[in-house]
């Protein structure tokens, strides 16, 4: 799977921007605030959906136009597709594949797959668990696009439920007989919705865990081993992976709680407060970690992400944002001997002698809003 044309219509800086891309290594070079990490964000929101520096759609749209579009050339096992996407802060997204409309963007999810690593990754393990469930939420969502909706169901049920506790909150000492009824049945769909993620997110860690470690060791062989825990709010040491087991392990846990989200007007339990640990050595990553292993360990991450989607049939484009200038030589020179048998990657760096000369390919030159092949 490779990309083989990227274009840009009022994307962020770029009013329009054509690139033609090929298998192999892609560095797009230049100062800092040029444009380079624009038009790889734009390779991952044709992937995902979303950009992996904005919370929100907003900022993907250049300002003083109302829209933005991003248009991918796609090659997968011979096969050519186009996906075109058009961002409409405040509205609703719009989708064509192969320039006929789909009813809904995520219909079109698994048509490209990336990983991508940014300096924000360090996020992973310095910063707090929703980084952490992201990340899980959205490799599953890869690796099966239908957990998009999934995911969407899950939210659903849960901004409906906290309506519920809120209200209930505001007559916390009498709660109606209705509000408790209707709670009872959300919390049903709670536990069904919630058992689906759970499960798949278990499974998920356990088939994370050696490949991460691997990564790791191999990036920084002289420090600890990584490994990864799952931590539900379910409170339980262990969990199946049972949907059914864990739908009713959820129901008890939420009725535990009842009297304490009923005061707090939130939902307590469930895979939105759950917490993915990492582990170094016998230690926390998170705290305990230098700034050198915390770098690894994100690293080890997103390559793991990597062959596990690999694992799946094919190769997602590995796309690598700025990353190797953070590096000390040892680690630069093992992450590009680990990254170069991808079929595609695309790196951005501030200046040529960022990129390993591992990873030798196509250059492209960026700055002043050009792009100009080398």
């Amino acid at each position: 799977m490779h990309v083989a044309h990227l274009s840009l219509q009022d994307f962020r800086s770029y009013a329009t921007a054509e690139v033609a891309l090929e298998p192999g290594v892609t560095a797009f070079v230049g100062p800092n605030g040029q444009g380079k990490t624009n038009l790889v964000e734009a390779v991952g929101y044709v992937a995902a959906h979303g950009s992996h520096r904005a919370a929100t759609d907003a900022p993907l749209v250049r300002q003083g136009a109302a829209r933005a579009i991003v248009r991918a050339g796609v090659v997968r096992d011979d096969r050519r597709a186009l996906i075109e996407l058009e961002i409409n802060p405040g509205k609703a997204n719009r989708a064509r594949l192969n320039r006929s409309p789909v009813p809904r963007p995520r219909e079109i999810l698994g048509m490209l797959r990336t990983v991508l690593f940014a300096p924000e990754d360090l996020a992973l393990v310095k910063g707090d668990p929703g980084e952490r469930r992201r990340f899980l939420d959205e490799l599953l969502t890869a690796r099966a696009p239908r957990f998009a909706g999934v995911r969407s169901d899950y939210e659903r049920v849960l901004k409906q439920r906290n309506a519920l506790l809120r209200s209930g909150a505001a007559h916390r000492r009498s709660p109606s007989a209705e509000v408790l009824a209707t709670l009872d049945v959300w919390d049903s769909h709670l536990a069904r919705a919630g058992a689906e993620l759970l499960s798949a997110r278990l499974e998920l860690v356990e088939a994370l865990r050696p490949l991460v470690a691997r990564a790791y060791a191999e990036l920084a062989p002289h420090s600890g081993a990584a490994d990864l825990m799952y931590k539900s709010s379910i409170g339980a040491a262990e969990l199946s992976t049972d949907r059914a087991q864990l739908a009713e392990q959820l129901l008890g846990a939420v009725a535990e709680a009842r009297k304490q989200e009923l005061e707090r007007g939130v939902s307590l339990v469930g895979p939105h407060r759950d917490e993915l640990l990492l582990q170094l050595g016998e230690l926390p990553a998170r705290g305990y970690a230098s700034h050198g292993e915390s770098w690894s360990f994100a690293l080890g991450l997103r390559l793991a992400a990597f062959e596990l989607l690999r694992a799946d049939g094919d190769d997602p484009v590995l796309i690598l944002d700025d990353v190797f200038a953070e590096l000390d030589a040892g680690r630069r020179a093992r992450l590009a001997e680990m990254v170069a048998p991808a079929e595609q990657v695309l790196i951005t760096a501030a200046v040529p002698e960022d990129v390993p000369k591992e990873l030798t390919g196509v250059t492209y030159a960026v700055a002043d809003g050009r792009i100009r092949k080398e």
